[in-house]
């Protein structure tokens, strides 16, 4: 038996309302204010079908931005999949404080394994005369970060797939910035919905978490004008160890930032500039 869209919504109690709400809203190809003032509205058997696959999906644990298809960013909506992870609110702070530390000149900048091309896309439209240089190692997930600039009419950014630094090309950059992986292989702390549904290779990394940081520090010294900055993203109980390892690698002025949560996420060091 079909069913309208008012009697559907009804089904579902108060705490899957909003996203049953959103996944219909998704499956008609309308808005949530659409929903209401058209409850009378019949679902043909195919919509019907889809929505409750979506919804038992949903109910199953896997995300939202999977289900949909897109997640907001800074101003943006993005693609994404399950080749990319969700891009989250904490992640801005790395376009914030690139951002900050920017003239109004034209600046060569490159985001380390950007996914679905969040960070690079956010500073491309804000900074649409910055050549913008963006890597990873998913060949899955460059697609979705070029459909989003495709999508988006971004268009000075240069994809490019290989590992860390070693995607460049042998320019010399303003800034670097990276959210690369920094979650400690066994957290136990780390979501369900997370370890069962997003890309582990973007996710996980060796030596508690700092192999890839670790190797991002050293190889960026190669890429970096001397007294740019390197600006990496990581997990709140990790900035201490990073500012021992941008230390330990000739980094100077450095120093952490915390997020909208009060959490040390991004942290950040300077080239040294050599006086002969």
């Amino acid at each position: 038996m079909l069913s309208n869209v008012g009697t559907v919504l009804a089904s579902y109690i108060s705490h899957q309302r909003l996203h049953a709400e959103i996944l219909l809203a998704h499956t008609l190809a309308v808005n949530r204010a659409h929903l209401h003032t058209y409850p009378e509205q019949i679902l043909t058997s195919t919509q019907q079908s889809d929505f409750e696959k979506l919804m038992n999906r949903y109910i199953s644990g896997e995300p939202m931005a999977y289900l949909t298809g897109c997640q907001a960013f800074w101003s943006m909506d993005l693609r994404v999949t399950s080749a990319t992870l969700i891009p989250r609110p904490e992640t801005e702070l790395l376009v914030e404080l690139a951002l900050q530390i920017s003239s109004d000149s034209k600046m060569i900048v490159a985001d380390l394994g950007t996914g679905s091309g969040a960070v690079a896309l956010a500073l491309a439209n804000e900074r649409p005369d910055w050549d913008i240089y963006a890597t990873d190692m998913s060949v899955d997930a460059l697609w979705v970060a070029k459909k989003n600039a495709e999508r988006l009419k971004i268009n000075n950014i240069l994809f490019s797939q290989g590992d860390w630094c070693d995607a460049l090309p042998k320019h010399l950059f303003d800034i670097i910035v990276s959210n690369p992986p920094y979650v400690t292989i066994g957290d136990v702390h780390l979501a369900k919905s997370v370890y069962d549904y997003e890309p582990h290779a973007a996710l996980f990394s060796r030596d508690n978490g700092l192999s890839d940081i670790r190797r991002i520090i050293s190889r960026a010294l190669n890429y970096l004008k001397p007294g740019a900055y390197l600006m990496l993203e990581h997990g709140f109980q990790q900035a201490e160890d990073v500012r021992i390892l941008l230390a330990e690698s000739g980094y100077v002025e450095i120093k952490t930032a915390t997020d909208l949560a009060g959490l040390d996420r991004v942290t950040m060091g300077k080239k040294a500039i050599v006086i002969a």
